[in-house]
């Protein structure tokens, strides 16, 4: 007999694409939280796009930190920033508020504070720093598919672990996934990055491993749970655990 609730299905990648990028992909957000298994696959995606105008911005002879800045502005733009303003939301959220309903209200806040303007640019210093001394070595385009994919597995095991400490928003409509949709997603997540890397994933994934560990105990013990805000953030620290173990082994 059929399942009635599979897994995954295929349209899951489109859901996946339309939720995390700009991309004007035609998607059904009916199955919500259990297509999160595909969010690695369109990390993967925002990944590749962006080594292509990177590899074109070399190609042309743009020195590496140009080609670097280039390669963050697509990401930004295909993401529309939802990563990045989130990171914004948690930094300014947990260091601003002394207790859980101002933290709470504060990462509601349009505004960006002190705290998340200084986020938002280590963040941004750290992801070009990584890709200018990645970039003279060549695979850009694995680099890339492959951190796109390992940093947005953990969203995916945050939400599953974790409750929403705020009980709507972005990441109350999507739901809860399922530990077996989490799994799937962080298998396809350590699948993309051993294609792309070899043997020398196994440096990323640990450390994004360590990065989620610790995003989720922060989260835990400033507002009891996560949030959408906490999911963004989580990715841009794992994208950057990523990179850096990356240089780190490479260099």
């Amino acid at each position: 007999m059929a399942r009635s609730d599979p897994l995954a299905t295929p349209g899951d990648i489109a859901a996946a694409l339309a939720l995390l990028t700009r991309l004007p992909v035609p998607a059904d957000h009916a199955r919500g939280a259990r297509a999160s298994w595909a969010w690695p696959l369109a990390g993967a995606v925002t990944g590749a796009v962006a080594a292509v105008v990177g590899g074109v911005a070399l190609w042309l002879g743009l020195p590496a930190a140009l080609a670097a800045a280039l390669v963050l502005a697509t990401q930004i733009v295909l993401t529309g920033a939802l990563h990045e303003d989130g990171l914004a939301d948690v930094a300014d959220g947990f260091w601003g508020g002394h207790d859980v309903a101002r933290r709470l209200d504060i990462m509601k806040d349009s505004r960006v504070g002190s705290y998340g303007m200084i986020a938002l640019v280590l963040s941004l210093i750290a992801r070009w720093a990584a890709l200018a001394a990645l970039m003279p070595l060549g695979g850009l385009f694995w680099v890339l598919v492959a951190t796109g994919a390992l940093s947005r597995a953990p969203m995916a095991v945050l939400m599953a672990a974790m409750p929403n400490a705020r009980g709507a928003g972005l990441s109350q409509s999507v739901g809860r996934p399922s530990q077996a949709t989490a799994t799937l997603g962080v298998l396809v997540a350590i699948a993309a990055g051993f294609l792309c890397l070899g043997t020398s994933a196994l440096a990323p994934i640990l450390w994004v491993s360590l990065a989620t560990l610790a995003t989720a105990a922060i989260a835990k013990a400033k507002i009891g749970g996560q949030t959408g805000d906490v999911l963004g953030s989580a990715q841009q620290l794992c994208e950057i655990a990523a990179l850096g173990a990356l240089v780190a082994i490479s260099t």
